[in-house]
């Protein structure tokens, strides 16, 4: 996947923002909870994924514990060039979908997300 095929896709989510943080990364958020980021080069890229999914990325090693986040079942991929679009952007739905979820519902109301 591109560098801006990933930007659009995560833009493309409901209510997602990109903004510039720790120095030079692109921080994807919904309600100011990030699910996204990648390295100012986007070539490195971590989000937040099921825990059934960090299990299979991980024990397969597609994916590795992201540093600082595994614990909340983050992954990082190295390399995006050499992902699959259509899977990245499965996984951004999933960690778009996550995050949103445990915003409150009167954030999700102001966002204009569905509520569950």
């Amino acid at each position: 996947m591109s560098p801006q095929a990933f930007a659009a896709a995560a833009l493309a989510l409901p209510a997602a923002i990109c903004s510039v943080q720790w120095g030079d990364q692109r921080v994807y958020k919904v309600g100011g909870k990030m699910f996204a980021w990648t390295d100012a080069a986007t070539r490195v890229v971590s989000l937040k994924v099921s825990e059934i999914a960090y299990e299979a990325l991980v024990e397969s090693g597609q994916a590795r514990p992201a540093p600082y986040l595994a614990r909340a079942k983050w992954v990082r991929f190295d390399n995006l060039a050499a992902l699959d679009d259509g899977e990245v952007a499965d996984w951004l739905r999933t960690a778009h979908a996550l995050v949103a979820a445990k915003l409150t519902r009167a954030a999700r109301r102001e966002l204009g997300l569905a509520l569950a």
